[in-house]
C-alpha cells in the first residue's frame, strides 16, 4: 500500500510558477514509476507527467513541454512538479500517482495508488 500527500498548489497569476511536492509512503518509493494528472471543471483527467524509478527518463503531454519539470528525491520519498509560465487553462486539481511498476506512461490505468489532489488557480 503507498499513501500520496500533495502541497504546493494556490493561486497564481498568468507567467508566474508554482512547484507542487508529493509525499509517499508505504511501499519502496524508489522502485516505481510516478506521475501527475489533472482535471479541470467538466472534464476529464488528463495526464501531465511521469518519471520512471531512478528519475533518468520523464515524459510530458505536449501542452506542458518546455513549461513544467517533473522530478523525485527518492532519498525523500518525493516527487515533485515545477510549474512555470502558467496559463489560465493550467488551472485544474492535480493529483500525484504511483505505479506498481518501475515504468510508467500516460494512462491512469498504469497507476494503482492516487492522492487526494491540489488546486492550482490561474488567474489572467
Amino acid at each position: 500500500q503507498v499513501q500520496l500527500v500533495e502541497s504546493g498548489g494556490g493561486l497564481v497569476q498568468a507567467g508566474g510558477s508554482l512547484r507542487l511536492s508529493c509525499a509517499a509512503s508505504g511501499r519502496a518509493f524508489s522502485s516505481y514509476a510516478m506521475g501527475w494528472f489533472r482535471q479541470a471543471p467538466g472534464k476529464e483527467r488528463e495526464f501531465v507527467a511521469s518519471i520512471i524509478w531512478s528519475g533518468d527518463s520523464t515524459y510530458y503531454v505536449d501542452s506542458v513541454k518546455g513549461r513544467f519539470t517533473i522530478s523525485r528525491d527518492n532519498a525523500k520519498n518525493t516527487v515533485y512538479l515545477q510549474l512555470s509560465s502558467l496559463k489560465p487553462e493550467d488551472t485544474a486539481v492535480y493529483y500525484c500517482a504511483a505505479s506498481r511498476d518501475a515504468v510508467a506512461g500516460a494512462g491512469t490505468y498504469e497507476y494503482a495508488y492516487w492522492g487526494q489532489g491540489t488546486q492550482v488557480t490561474v488567474s489572467s
